[in-house]
Formats: C-alpha cells, sequence, structure tokens
C-alpha cells in the first residue's frame, strides 16, 4: 500500500530512505508566486542545478509580472532539468524589414512600432510529461497526457495523448487510439481526490481502462 502522499503545497516531494529530500525537485504550485502563472496540483519539476528563489524565471525567463500574456499548467505534469518556456514576452516583430526591438533601449512604450502585438497564453494540459532540455514556443498548447521528447522543440496545438520529437516538433504518433483517447479524457482521472487517484494507481499506470471506467 502506498505510504503518506505529500500535499500539493509540500515545497520538496521527493523524499530518500534516509529522510532528506531532493533539494532540485519541488511541486511547483508550492514555488510559483506570480501573477502570470498557474499551476495545478502535484505537478513537479526538477533540476540539477535548482534556482535558489526563482522557478518562475528558471523555467519561463521570459514571463515578467508585467507580461500580458499567460502561462497555465495542469495537474500531475513532469517537468525535466532543462525545460523551458519561451512564452509570447520573448517575441519579437517579424512582419517588416527589421526584427530590432529599438523601443526596449528607448523607453519600452509597448506602443511603439518596434515592438510585436501581444502574443497568445501558453497552456499545458494535465499529466503531460516533458522530457529534458526540451522547449516549448510561444502560445503553445499542449494536450493532456502528451510527452514531449528530450530535446523537442514544441509549440503549436498539440492533440492530447500525443509523443513529439525533434526540431521543429512533430507529432510521431498517438500513444492510444482515438476512442480510448476520448474516454480517458471524459474520465479525467486527474481531478479525483490523491486519495482515490491512488487506490487507482494499478489501472491508472498499467492502462486498465475498464477499472478507471467503472471508479469514474
Amino acid at each position: 500500500m502506498p505510504g503518506s502522499f505529500p500535499a500539493p503545497d509540500v515545497r520538496h516531494p521527493l523524499i530518500f530512505p534516509d529522510g532528506t529530500t531532493h533539494q532540485g525537485t519541488v511541486f511547483l504550485k508550492s514555488v510559483i508566486d506570480h501573477p502570470r502563472w498557474q499551476v495545478g496540483n502535484y505537478t513537479y519539476a526538477s533540476t540539477f542545478d535548482p534556482p535558489p528563489d526563482n522557478w518562475a524565471k528558471h523555467l519561463a525567463p521570459y514571463l515578467l509580472e508585467a507580461s500580458a500574456d499567460t502561462l497555465t499548467i495542469g495537474r500531475f505534469c513532469q517537468i525535466a532539468d532543462g525545460v523551458q518556456f519561451i512564452t509570447s514576452s520573448a517575441n519579437h516583430r517579424y512582419d517588416g524589414f527589421s526584427t530590432y526591438p529599438f523601443a526596449i533601449f528607448d523607453g519600452f512604450d509597448p506602443e511603439r512600432p518596434s515592438l510585436p502585438d501581444t502574443g497568445p497564453d501558453m497552456a499545458i494540459g494535465n499529466d503531460v510529461w516533458i522530457g529534458q532540455g526540451a522547449r516549448i514556443l510561444p502560445g503553445g498548447q499542449i494536450g493532456d497526457g502528451t510527452i514531449i521528447g528530450a530535446g523537442a522543440v514544441a509549440g503549436g496545438m498539440v492533440p492530447p495523448y500525443s509523443v513529439v520529437v525533434g526540431n521543429p516538433g512533430r507529432v510521431v504518433h498517438r500513444r492510444f487510439d482515438a476512442a480510448t483517447i476520448e474516454r480517458l479524457l471524459r474520465i479525467a482521472w486527474w481531478t479525483w481526490p490523491i486519495e482515490r487517484i491512488l487506490a487507482h494507481e494499478a489501472a491508472i499506470c498499467g492502462a486498465d481502462l475498464s477499472e478507471l471506467e467503472a471508479a469514474a
């Protein structure tokens, strides 16, 4: 039987057998205090070189408190070392003859012609695994249950339960057939209380769809 699962507001949820914690693994909800971020319960990030005090900047360095765009991450996501979210606030204007942002060095007036219009928000679904060194591009909409491979550069609309690899990132296959994906999205196990999730851990991780539907 599982032990005592950590609460979603615990800072360092990974505890070694000797009782020490892994300082480079955090539940993001406990360490992100930023008006442009929204993070779901139990989503964690791991790194070999943890930032001392600013995980928001570490993961999304261009998303400032004054930025117009937002970053939303669902529940139970897994974010590996070296991942970065390149939000719309990092964009340059590229529809003219120059991409140079003259205005940022001269008063930073958002109405200046060298600055782009406000870009789209970024949204990461639930139970998304983002592999080592991956990049999510401005406006990326990553569906539930997706796996972003190590080093991939993903953007645009990524359907649920996709596997994305490469640069530019491409969907190489869907993890399950369309009917199974539809049933999984309807079940949405990540919305259940943690005790219920743990009680059906074998079905969730062992792909027992019938048991999950009965539990739902």
